[in-house]
């Protein structure tokens, strides 16, 4: 005998649906796992507040160390410095200052034989600098010499106003050439030395990084500006504050020239350069010094040293003119 069962219906469910109802039915389904203990039997205490405090320490250090390694890095430290020196050179030219050149010549014994010295004013005059005799050995110079230099100076006045716009701007341009040719030697710094951090020091009333360079095997140098690098070793003093070059000392390792040929200096030979900041805003030259056996010019050999002050630095605004006597 047939049994007959009731029809079932069934509804039919979109897709969309019927994943609505099975993401309503996990919401409303919660999981409960027993947590086990890790050490059945042992109770595990809190760190005391001590370990926990130097457990954060390490670990902060761990976060800040790449920084911290990156700044203590004397190839990185350099670079920074010779970044900074760009700015140094544009605000430099609107200041004015007296240049101070000594001579020291030493005879075979070591002992002081002769000192000479000159004074310049040096100002900007129409857009580039102009460097007036003021001084011999600290005196002020004789009613003729300064007759004469207060001749030089008129010519140069009106020799510079007279110039075309064009050619201003060729006399202003290949003084900034100069100045762009000064700071070639620095770009090559990375390319030309091994650098190491020799330590920190007190310098001018602020720290310091010392840093020493030795050159790189196999440097070839690209110009004639950083011929002499491979054959002389560097010391650095660079401010840890503002990563300004405060200090640099070249030892020569062998006979090297500078200026094409006019200065030629004997190994074990040293050129030092100090800067200052001046104003809270820049950092200019302070001293440059040149000791041991200079031959200058080819010519005459001296054995002393040759001492660059710079000194009574003023802002100088570039609409301003010298005002003549």
């Amino acid at each position: 005998m047939r049994r007959h069962f009731p029809r079932r219906t069934i509804a039919a469910h979109s897709p969309s649906s019927a994943t609505t109802d099975v993401k309503k039915t996990i919401r409303a389904t919660p999981i409960n796992i027993p947590l086990r203990e890790p050490f059945p039997g042992i109770r595990l205490k809190p760190a005391p507040e001590p370990i926990r405090r130097n457990i954060v320490r390490y670990l902060l250090l761990t976060l800040a160390l790449p920084a911290i390694l990156s700044a203590q890095d004397p190839l990185e430290i350099i670079r920074r410095a010779t970044d900074l020196d760009r700015r140094n050179t544009e605000i430099s030219r609107s200041y004015t200052f007296l240049q101070r050149q000594e001579q020291r010549d030493l005879d075979s014994s070591g002992k002081l034989k002769k000192t000479e010295s000159t004074t310049f004013d040096v100002t900007l005059l129409e857009g580039s600098p102009y460097r007036r005799l003021v001084a011999r050995n600290d005196q002020p110079l004789s009613s003729k010499d300064q007759r004469k230099e207060e001749e030089k100076l008129q010519k140069s006045i009106a020799d510079r106003r007279k110039e075309t716009p064009e050619e201003r701007e060729r006399r202003v341009a290949d003084w900034e050439r100069k100045q762009q040719k000064q700071r070639e030697p620095l770009k090559e710094l990375p390319e030309a030395f091994t650098f190491k951090l020799a330590g920190e020091e007190a310098l001018n009333g602020g720290e310091a990084f010392v840093i020493e360079g030795v050159p790189k095997p196999g440097y070839r140098p690209k110009g004639a500006s950083t011929s002499f690098f491979p054959k002389v070793k560097l010391r650095l003093w660079i401010e840890k504050k503002d990563y300004q070059w405060v200090k640099i000392d070249i030892e020569s390792l062998d006979t090297i020239s500078f200026g094409g040929f006019l200065i030629r200096l004997a190994k074990g030979s040293h050129v030092t350069i100090e800067t200052a900041r001046i104003n809270n805003e820049v950092w200019l030259p302070k001293r440059a010094a040149i000791q041991g056996s200079v031959r200058l010019a080819l010519v005459k050999v001296m054995r002393g040293e040759i001492v660059f002050t710079f000194s009574d630095y003023k802002k100088f605004q570039t609409d301003s003119r010298i005002l003549t006597q």
